[in-house]
């Protein structure tokens, strides 16, 4: 989350010291007052779901309040509340029993003498094992190290995906503890809002729970830069007493409009939400000011055909905003969601944003896996007609999910797991076709390889090539929407190579390309392997064979000749121990160097007007030069690439866009590198970013001194105008690693000057 400042010049605010205002309500989930009793919350379940099994609701309700007796939260409230709440806001979103029983009893075995054991007797085995999927998570903390962060990801997304009820629950949980974030310390509450901004709004998003999202997002937001999110409500207050009357006027036109085309329509009016506003000012490089889509209208019919019609109604009576129309009935987003998204210049002759969708999408929308209901039966033909998707439909649009747990399987560090789960959260979507016309989602950013694999992995890892709309492209091409994509396949290609694992985007092909190169090296290690004893057994007069080596193996721990080959291949097993273990005299082996020519070895390179530093996976007789390329840059923490060029083997970061030009190059210009981080301590390393700040006096100045005050030299600049109220500045900045480099994007995106800082990929 960046935490950039608005000055009050830019949002026409307040002075800065205005005190912060509250969230404003619309699209929030309903906070209870004070406790609900027992039978307040039964009948708020009953409201939707009149078979409700009170029982059990009520019988979880007393034995949660009995166990947290005595227990308080951090504002001094009985603990109680805490759970009661959660199982309201569940009972908000028309969640099952079983759900709502959990949330009452989600903390119990955590906090209370009551175990897991007791509640399968008391409750049963299904219950027990969603509370058991809480109780795992429930201390997650992912903004710690490394290390601990991955294991917690790994327990968290692996107990989603035996049970999607966990995620919900865990979702409203977070939501109620970040509405009650103010009764905990100032660095405590950074944190939290933090993760909630970085993990559980994305997965929200990624869930279709969209009211949640919102919520944490601005909840969050609210704590992360309060600055921003005040001058925003102000702004949010401006409008609103300027457009009273003029929402409920535009509301009742767009219904007149479509009842003289016979549609029968709920409109409603609404303003976006602070963080959506911010994020579109981030995006669009806008002042406050400057954003005037605020305003934004529902359109809620029964029938898919009405959508399209209501479309066409007001396409006819205002004018369109080019490049605002999205169609997400015809291609659902991948949590379901369905809508038509359309700008037009409205009857004041501002924009303002329409999404048009039936009842069903609406519930969609809102709830998102929980108004899809993975645990309901199928829809009813009422359903059907007004745009329900069904439960196996909805099972696809979570393939995402299992795509990261087979990341997270494959995964070989901390680091790993963490960069390619947070990728898989937060990526947009691109949807592209086969020649056939088949639709493939993907993230977006997702390249021809990605498309590959998405299609199969044989596809993946025979690739050679690609058409990209009839046109030969490189299979490093970032895809766009409507894109189709041909992938030209060789039968000669049976590995991938290795290099592109550091350049897919979606987990699915990362974690076959990993299968691919792990399986190529086993069988390269095990060719090594019988090579070796083929020489040394022939230096006794024996000839090679696995059934003679078979006897060896065994013997020395290991269970089968692969095994056995491969540990020698690699240098865990020694030549000499499987020749005594054959009776051969091994001392001759155990001093002998490897053969010629059979091992690659780690390399030390010079960074041009650099010292020397050490670099992994560049082979022993290619010892070139190793420089870094300056249009990106490149520091230890990022995943790094070589490619061999006039004399040198230049270093790419893994995202760098120079890498597309070698795609089609010898596959022998392309070395797979990595950092040796023992010998990497004192260096420093060059990174290019780019900074945008406004145009006032002092601003070069501002992001000069932040850059010294971290520790970082500038090595290079260049300033170059974007706008009569922007600056662009290019910059290389020296750092020691990643971390080190993204606390100075950080800190240049806190100051009132920057309107955004970022890496440059080339």
């Amino acid at each position: 989350m960046d935490d950039t400042r608005i000055s009050p010049q830019q949002a026409g605010a307040t002075p800065a010291d205005a005190p912060a205002a509250v969230a404003p309500a619309p699209a929030r989930l309903p906070l209870p007052s004070s406790l609900l009793t027992a039978e307040e919350l039964i009948e708020r379940i009953r409201a939707y779901n009149p078979d409700t099994d009170a029982a059990l609701i009520r019988k979880a309700y007393h034995h949660a309040r009995a166990a947290h007796e005595g227990q308080t939260r951090a504002s001094g409230e009985p603990y109680i509340i805490h759970p009661v709440a959660v199982a309201a806001i569940l009972a908000d979103l028309k969640m099952d029993d079983l759900s709502i029983a959990a949330a009452l009893l989600h903390d119990v075995v955590e906090d209370t003498e009551t175990t897991l054991a007791d509640i399968a007797r008391d409750f049963g085995a299904p219950l027990a094992r969603l509370v058991e999927g809480l109780t795992k998570i429930r201390r997650l903390d992912l903004v710690s190290r490394a290390a601990v962060q991955a294991e917690n990801l790994r327990k968290f997304l692996i107990a989603v995906t035996q049970d999607v009820r966990v995620l919900i629950v865990k979702l409203a949980d977070r939501l109620h503890n970040m509405r009650t974030l103010m009764h905990v310390s100032p660095e405590k509450r950074r944190r939290i809002a933090q993760e909630t901004m970085d993990i559980y709004a994305p997965l929200a998003a990624r869930m279709g729970l969209h009211a949640i999202r919102e919520e944490l997002e601005d909840l969050a937001f609210a704590e992360l830069n309060p600055k921003a999110y005040a001058q925003i409500l102000d702004r949010l207050r401006e409008i609103r007493k300027a457009h009273a009357d003029v929402v409920e006027v535009i509301r009742a036109e767009i219904e007149a409009v479509l009842a003289e085309h016979g549609i029968s329509a709920e409109v409603t009016g609404r303003e976006k939400r602070p963080y959506s506003i911010w994020r579109k000012m981030r995006q669009k490089r806008l002042a406050l000011a400057q954003v005037t889509d605020i305003l934004a209208f529902r359109i809620i019919v029964e029938k898919v055909d009405e959508c399209y019609a209501a479309l066409g109604a007001v396409h006819q009576r205002w004018r369109v905003v080019p490049g605002r129309f999205k169609d997400y009935i015809s291609l659902p987003k991948r949590n379901g969601y369905q809508s038509i998204h359309t700008t037009v210049r409205g009857p004041t002759g501002e924009a303002m944003e329409l999404q048009i969708r039936t009842r069903a999408m609406h519930e969609v929308a809102e709830r998102g896996v929980a108004a899809h209901g993975l645990y309901k039966e199928a829809a009813t033909q009422e359903e059907s007609e007004a745009g329900y998707v069904p439960p196996r439909e909805v099972q696809e649009t979570f393939n995402w999910l299992r795509g990261v747990v087979e990341e997270l399987e494959a995964g070989r560090t901390p680091s790993d797991v963490l960069e390619h789960t947070r990728l898989e959260l937060f990526t947009d979507q691109v949807f592209c076709f086969t020649p056939l016309g088949d639709l493939i989602v993907l993230p977006r950013g997702a390249t021809a390889i990605d498309f590959a694999y998405a299609v199969h992995t044989d596809v993946g890892n025979a690739a050679v090539g690609c058409l990209i709309n009839k046109r030969h492209a490189s299979l490093l091409t970032r895809l766009n929407n409507g894109d189709e994509v041909e992938i030209i396949t060789s039968h000669a290609q049976k590995v991938p190579p290795a290099a592109w694992e550091n350049v897919v985007v979606t987990a699915r092909a990362r974690a076959a390309i990993r299968r691919a190169t792990r399986q190529a090296r086993r069988a390269e290690y095990i060719g090594l392997g019988e090579e070796l004893l083929e020489y040394w057994l022939g230096k006794f007069g024996q000839k090679y064979s696995r059934t003679l080596v078979a006897k060896a193996f065994p013997k020395l721990g290991i269970d089968s000749v692969e095994d056995g080959l491969e540990a020698l291949g690699r240098g865990a097993l020694q030549v000499a121990e499987v020749l005594e273990t054959l009776g051969l005299d091994g001392a001759e082996a155990r001093h002998a160097p490897d053969l010629p020519g059979l091992r690659a070895t780690e390399i030390g390179g010079r960074l041009a007007n650099r010292e020397a530093i050490i670099v992994k996976g560049a082979p022993k007789n290619r010892q070139l030069p190793i420089e870094i390329a300056m249009d990106t840059g490149a520091v230890p923490g990022e995943r790094i690439i070589g490619i061999v060029e006039k004399g040198v083997i230049r270093v790419h970061p893994s995202f760098s866009r120079a890498l597309e030009h070698y795609e089609e190059a010898d596959d022998r210009r392309w070395v797979d590198l990595a950092w040796n981080t023992d010998a990497l301590h004192g260096h420093l390393f060059p990174a290019r970013i780019r900074v945008v700040v406004h145009n006032e006096v002092g601003a070069l100045a501002k992001v000069a001194g932040i850059i010294g005050e971290h520790g970082a030299n500038i090595e290079n600049l260049v300033m170059s105008q974007r706008a009569s109220d922007y600056y662009d500045f290019d910059i290389v900045v020296e750092v020691r690693h990643i971390e080190h480099l993204n606390e100075i994007l950080f800190a240049l995106e806190q100051a009132d000057v920057v309107v955004e800082a970022e890496r440059m990929q080339g």
